[in-house]
């Protein structure tokens, strides 16, 4: 099984899933946001944030790619690309951390090790950029796939809570643990990242 892992690109941002190419949850305010959706422009902002991102940043995803076919990706960025986590009432994310925006792993290939190696590959390229950590706003109450990660299963993979709260506590992962990781941090990371939304969802916090 060939597997690689590429930065994420206008040129492969179609390799993501469709759901997930047109939804701009993270990348405008809820106002912003709401009025994408109205228009009809989601598809176009979600190319716009990312070229402006990576202009300005550098590489702010990954995608999976197992035998060629796409099977994953990552989403991560400064909290100042990301307008939508100053609506937390959690905020703000930490001057030395990154935030996890969303991440997904097609559910059969999850149990392959394809998360942890996602997150270990992240934790190089933000360790050789200066960070520490990265950061992220969990829900607390997840019953369902949805723009925001289960808190539960965050801490299971080794997030610590730096600021709780009762349904979006931030939680934090420090980066050089990501490198030593063992095994048994697998499947729980696979978990975890096979829980992205199903469709955009753009409501108020």
């Amino acid at each position: 099984m060939g597997r690689r892992l590429v930065p994420l690109t206008l040129d492969n941002l179609p390799d993501l899933p469709e759901r997930c190419r047109s939804c701009v949850f993270w990348e405008l305010d809820p106002v912003s946001g709401e009025a994408a959706v109205k228009a009809g422009t989601p598809e176009l902002e979600k190319e716009a944030w990312i070229s402006a991102v990576l202009l300005e940043w550098g590489s702010c995803g990954r995608v999976v790619y197992v035998d060629e076919a796409p099977v994953g990706f990552v989403l991560y960025a400064p909290p100042a690309y990301v307008p939508r986590s100053t609506a937390f009432p959690t905020s703000p994310v930490s001057p030395d951390a990154v935030q996890l925006m969303t991440a997904w792993i097609m559910p059969s290939y999850q149990g392959q090790g394809l998360g942890r190696v996602m997150v270990q590959t992240v934790a190089k390229d933000l360790l050789r950029r200066g960070f520490k950590a990265i950061e992220a706003f969990g829900n607390a109450r997840w019953t369902e796939p949805a723009c925001l990660l289960p808190a539960e299963h965050l801490l299971s993979v080794g997030f610590k809570t730096v600021r709780p709260h009762p349904l979006h506590p931030r939680l934090r992962l420090e980066l050089r643990t990501t490198l030593s990781w063992k095994e048994d941090v697998e499947l729980a990371l696979d978990r975890l990242l096979g829980a992205v939304q199903k469709e955009p969802v753009l409501r108020p916090l």
